[in-house]
């Protein structure tokens, strides 16, 4: 992500098909000042107009879980059919937190691992770094995972003495692949983790941006014995400055074992629950998430009867028209039977394209196309974490206008072309 910033301030100039950001063409000031005046107006009625609390409330170091769990359950229960106890819900900053958070509650000894889907988002493999839990790569699919690789990698998991913890998955346009879960896959997927024991650690940051009809429900939707911890973020559906996530973690804890205990186990003499768990790691990291911020994200649920997806009926269309645009686009210009062969997935929704080009695309690749083509994309083995170049680019819409598409595909093609006819050695680059 630093890679990526830093080469997008080289060239201000490029079309960026690279970072996966909210369109910003609905940023307005305004909202900030009117969503925080109804948060307040909110803890006025809540508090019984007693204005000390409401001060300090908003202005003082504020209760680890966050301020606005009873809010978040609620916009869970609307767009998402998630019914959510509010004291399971640890409000975090950005999701990046609540995953680094839940891993590190996850990691007891060095045997322990967790299962993630391959290409995978780099936070992933980053907080996994970081809270010293290896990756456990699990083959991709057309449905989103290979379920028949998932057993596989856990029983060769647990024959060599690891204990996969747990399994990170995207259902929902996934970054960086865009593929999405069928119902079925979802389903099976819920029973291989009860059967195999392991959680399941369900990231959705792209889960509003469905066509409407064609939305499956989340897996914590679907999941019966407490086996899905709810990764949830609102940098896109809400405000992406303010850094405010969240996690659903209603998983009991034997407190002297230290792990989770399924919904059907029964309660432990001393137990608590996994957001509780994170909870005490977050008051030794960032203490608390910023109160004003999680005001800002408040005012904005109450001004939307915390129905986000109608909130969001402006930005998925755009996301959807942009979608189609960029595949629309690619067909135009890499049209069946020509050379260069390209190809690409066709996503449903979300806010990435993998492209399949003839060339292994590396940073030094995305370097030269930034400089002389004046156009960014990503390339995929970030997503592997391994540095091996390989033969498929992502490429993001969700930031960019129509007339911007035109313009990146335009120099993409251009760039796609040139490299292919090009020597892969000498001065190629």
């Amino acid at each position: 992500m630093t890679f990526l910033n830093d080469v997008a301030q080289e060239y201000p100039d490029a079309v960026s098909f690279a970072a996966g950001r909210p369109y910003e063409g609905f940023f307005d000031l305004g909202d900030v000042h009117r969503y925080l005046d109804r948060f307040v107006a909110h803890l006025r009625a809540t508090s019984g107009g007693d204005e000390a609390r409401v001060r300090r409330t908003l202005l003082q170091y504020g209760r680890t879980k966050g301020i606005i769990h009873d809010l978040v359950a609620r916009n869970l229960a609307v767009d998402e059919g998630i019914e959510a106890d509010p004291e399971s819900i640890v409000v975090t900053v950005g999701c990046q937190e609540a995953l680094f958070l839940t891993l590190r509650a996850l990691r007891r000894t060095e045997r322990d691992a967790v299962l993630a889907v391959v290409p995978c988002y780099v936070g992933l493999s980053g907080a996994a770094e970081l809270a010293e839990l290896p990756v456990l790569p699990v083959e991709n699919s057309a449905a989103g995972i290979d379920l028949d690789d998932l057993v596989r990698v856990v029983e060769r998991a647990k024959a060599d003495g690891r204990r996969p913890r747990a399994c990170y998955v995207v259902p929902d346009f996934a970054n960086p692949s865009g593929a999405s879960m069928p119902r079925a896959t979802r389903e099976r997927l819920l029973e291989l983790a009860e059967e195999h024991d392991f959680l399941l650690l369900e990231d959705n940051p792209y889960g509003l941006f469905h066509q409407a009809a064609a939305r499956p429900p989340t897996l914590k939707a679907l999941d019966r014995s407490r086996r899905v911890v709810y990764l949830g973020s609102y940098a896109k559906t809400g405000i992406p400055g303010a850094r405010i996530g969240f996690v659903v973690a209603d998983q009991t804890v034997d407190v002297g074992a230290g792990d989770p205990v399924p919904a059907e186990g029964g309660r432990p003499a001393r137990s608590e629950t996994l957001a509780d768990q994170l909870a005490k790691i977050k008051s030794m990291l960032t203490v608390n998430t910023a109160p004003l911020a999680q005001a800002v994200i408040g005012g904005k649920l109450l001004a939307h009867d915390c129905d986000l997806r109608a909130a969001n009926a402006r930005e998925t269309r755009v996301y959807q028209d942009n979608l189609r645009r960029v595949l629309d686009g690619l067909a135009e210009r890499f049209p069946a039977g020509s050379s260069p062969s390209v190809s690409w997935n066709a996503p449903t929704g979300g806010f990435f394209v993998i492209l399949t080009v003839p060339f292994p695309a590396d940073d030094a690749l995305l370097a030269l196309s930034a400089r002389k083509h004046k156009v960014l994309w990503t390339p995929v083995h970030h997503f592997y974490g391994d540095g091996v170049a390989r033969h498929q680019i992502r490429l993001s819409f969700s930031q960019l206008t129509p007339d911007e598409i035109d313009r990146g595909l335009d120099r993409l093609a251009a760039f796609i072309g040139e490299q292919s006819a090009s020597p892969r050695q000498g001065d190629a680059r």
